[in-house]
């Protein structure tokens, strides 16, 4: 695979380019964040690796700036921001994957190969479509038979979720995991608040209902 690392660190920048050479990749390395743009902008990339602190513009821009121009390159990032408001931060801004420094090498391959697996997203795949419900990824537009659907944003990532695994169950672990990155809390009832508050807006008001509820397995969106 063909990979950009964006990373001001030449210590850990050099670490993760040769580790990942040795393992039979082609790897460029990039320190400044204005320069790594263009050159993802004008090379084809596999996968970039992504610092989120970095000189000229800073990671999450420059993701953010890919995504606006419909490049879909899948994006690890790798950074000491581990906190989970960075990692939300991160993934909504486009990322795909978040490492935390320190990191082991063997999970940063093992997360590389992992992004190389996942089916790339077509232009397509930019809309995410179930019966006449339509979420433009782009826009950050949610609209059922034509008419505007207005999503507070962690209503939009759920929704999100279940319209890329249209058809499949999602449990509770799952959503509170994908969702809000809880690993696991029996006591709060947020996937419930919020999948309430998704009816009230998404099938509420329309004939057919996309938002199902699996007795004692979770969620699912059904055409």
């Amino acid at each position: 695979m063909k990979i950009l690392v964006i990373e001001d660190d030449r210590t850990t920048g050099n670490y993760v380019a040769e580790g990942l050479r040795e393992e039979g990749h082609t790897v460029d390395l990039m320190t400044d964040g204005k320069d790594a743009l263009l050159q993802a902008s004008t090379t084809d990339y596999d996968i970039l690796i992504v610092d989120r602190m970095l000189p000229g513009l800073d990671g999450v821009s420059v993701v953010k700036t890919m995504r606006g121009a419909k490049n879909q390159t899948p994006v690890l990032f790798l950074t000491s921001l581990g906190g989970v408001d960075d990692r939300i931060e991160g993934l909504n801004a486009g990322g795909d994957d978040y490492l935390v420094k320190p990191f082991a090498f063997g999970e940063l391959s093992a997360r590389v190969a992992a992004l190389a697996r996942r089916p790339r997203t077509t232009q397509d795949e930019i809309v995410l479509r179930a019966g006449d419900l339509e979420m433009d990824l782009m826009r950050r537009k949610v609209t059922r038979g034509g008419q505007l659907i207005d999503l507070l944003p962690r209503e939009f990532a759920l929704l999100e979720h279940l319209l890329r695994r249209k058809g499949r169950v999602q449990t509770r672990t799952m959503l509170l995991e994908a969702v809000w990155d809880i690993s696991f809390d029996p006591q709060t009832n947020v996937v419930e608040t919020h999948i309430s508050r998704l009816r009230a807006k998404v099938d509420r008001p329309f004939e057919t209902e996309l938002i199902k509820t699996v007795r004692g397995s979770g969620y699912r969106i059904e055409e």
